[in-house]
């Protein structure tokens, strides 16, 4: 049963996973929804010869991971679908996986998120981030069960997974919304845990049920301190952190400049002017972004389909 579920996809650049992608899904269950980022290479000709059935849309701009999922969700909920799966490019599903996911959703309806185990391209181990979000500290039963050898629960409770394999009910959808626009890419998936727990939805993981996350020989390159990367994840960090509804952090943001401002004038004490300038840069975004964070950590606690584009007989 599919009980009328869109999976949704963003592309940017896919040719090297599209067809391991695409070839997991059943297309006989599921309606696909393709939002393409504006690709420099065959993506979206290679969908429009060899997956008529998928729905695509091709991006003049790269709207970002989150406002095009975005526009895929607005699209399936504007079909009637009850359920939506944000399936990463790089990422494939195995077996029923979909099928269980669902069917446990709609018997547990108060999580709002639930997510396969991720594994790497060979299934021999975890994808490497997907065991630290079931870490002791995320829940203390996850390790203990496998390793242990004691029954597997129905579902293991987690403050958090990344969004490469999510399965979300209309339900949360409608009260929480769509992804932040002050996040373009990383950071939004954090957000959103973050709002699903605050409107009193669970996040969930299944034990045997899993997918496949394609992107172990990815390097990760390391960031020169005080760099233009640098500053941009600490920007991203900075919305994550005081954008988040579950604490009270947003009345520190001020403290937080005042700490910077002090650090720009040690800087210069010290004779360090380059990077007293690159931090007094960054302490202007940050006064930039105060509003735009305040007015985000506002409207994210209350409930309704923020940032989504729907009329309202579907709400």
């Amino acid at each position: 049963m599919s009980y009328n579920t869109y999976i949704i996809i963003v592309t940017y650049n896919a040719m090297p996973w599209l067809d391991k992608c695409l070839g997991s899904i059943d297309f006989e269950k599921y309606k696909v929804v393709v939002v393409d980022n504006n690709s420099q290479d065959e993506t979206t000709s290679v969908i429009e010869e060899k997956y008529p059935l998928i729905k695509l849309f091709k991006e003049k701009t790269n709207l970002g991971f989150g406002q095009a999922n975005n526009k895929g969700i607005s699209y399936a909920l504007s079909k009637g679908a009850e359920h939506v799966f944000l399936l990463n490019q790089d990422a494939y599903l195995v077996d029923n996986a979909l099928d269980q996911l669902i069917q446990f959703q709609k018997k547990y309806s108060e999580y709002g998120i639930l997510s396969a185990i991720h594994t790497n391209a060979e299934r021999t181990r975890l994808d490497r981030n997907f065991s630290n979000y079931v870490r002791f500290d995320a829940n203390p039963a996850f390790y203990s069960d496998h390793l242990l050898g004691r029954p597997f629960q129905e579902v293991y409770e987690v403050p958090f997974v990344n969004a490469a394999g999510w399965l979300i009910s209309k339900k949360c959808l409608i009260t929480v919304g769509g992804f932040d626009p002050m996040f373009f890419h990383y950071g939004e998936d954090d957000n959103y845990c973050q709002r699903v727990l605050f409107h009193e939805f669970k996040i969930g993981v299944l034990p045997n049920t899993f997918m496949i996350h394609d992107r172990e020989d990815r390097k990760n390159e390391k960031i020169k301190p005080y760099s233009e990367a640098f500053f941009s994840k600490k920007t991203r960090s900075f919305k994550i952190k005081y954008g988040n509804i579950l604490t009270d952090d947003i009345k520190t943001f001020d403290s937080e400049i005042k700490r910077l401002k002090r650090q720009i004038l040690k800087f210069k004490l010290k004779g360090q002017f380059g990077h007293a300038q690159a931090n007094t840069n960054f302490s202007k975004t940050l006064s930039e972004l105060k509003q735009a964070i305040t007015t985000s950590y506002n409207i994210n606690r209350q409930t309704g389909p923020h940032y989504l584009s729907l009329n309202p007989n579907q709400v």
